[in-house]
């Protein structure tokens, strides 16, 4: 128990991103990194592979914290069904932007929480629509001097300057779109027995 939470909640996941946003929730959690879970590895369509790989970087920490609450997350993108990569350096976050401006792709987040004490498993997998708008070579160089987003899928960062690309988002969570969709995530505490808000 965490100063008075009914449960020990662990976030199987290194993202800062993700930190931050479960943060957000006021609630006690401790961070843990995944444990021998290479996602080169795993080949599947993009939205399975969200879920498998944030059931594998849940089940990885859950075996190591046999009385925890473990909460793993993944995402992919795919444009017309081809996955997209993170860029991970500047000239391909440009191309990246070149590719995808005009056109619209999914974003999608799988969230799996597991109760490494009795075994039970609650998937949930959020589904955005991002049309971007048509970006010019010098804008595409200005927001990647910017904003940096080697470290995202379509090198871009919606909750800073990246959402003076977008023409339109469609989906449930905006949250989603960061790494972690919050609405989700409470909803499946809920029925583990974790309760979000009144337990102090």
């Amino acid at each position: 128990m965490n100063d008075g939470f009914p449960r020990r909640i662990v976030l199987a996941s290194t993202s800062r991103y993700r930190r931050e946003l479960l943060e957000r929730l006021h609630i006690p959690f401790d961070v843990r990194g995944p444990i021998g879970v290479d996602e080169r590895s795993v080949v599947l369509p993009p939205r399975e592979l969200a879920l498998e790989l944030a059931y594998r970087k849940a089940a990885s920490v859950a075996a190591v914290e046999p009385d925890a609450i473990v909460i793993g997350s993944d995402q992919t993108a795919s444009v017309d069904g081809e996955p997209q990569h993170k860029p991970e350096t500047p000239e391909r976050a440009r191309a990246q932007l070149r590719q995808l401006a005009g056109q619209e792709h999914e974003l999608l987040t799988g969230v799996v929480i597991l109760d490494a004490r009795t075994g039970s498993r609650l998937d949930h997998l959020d589904v955005h629509r991002l049309r971007f708008r048509h970006l010019t070579d010098a804008e595409i160089a200005d927001y990647v001097a910017i904003d940096r987003p080697t470290d995202c899928l379509g090198a871009c960062k919606i909750e800073s300057l990246g959402i003076s690309l977008m023409d339109s988002i469609a989906g449930e969570d905006f949250t989603a779109i960061t790494g972690l969709p919050l609405i989700a995530v409470t909803r499946m505490l809920r029925q583990l027995g974790v309760p979000v808000l009144g337990w102090r």
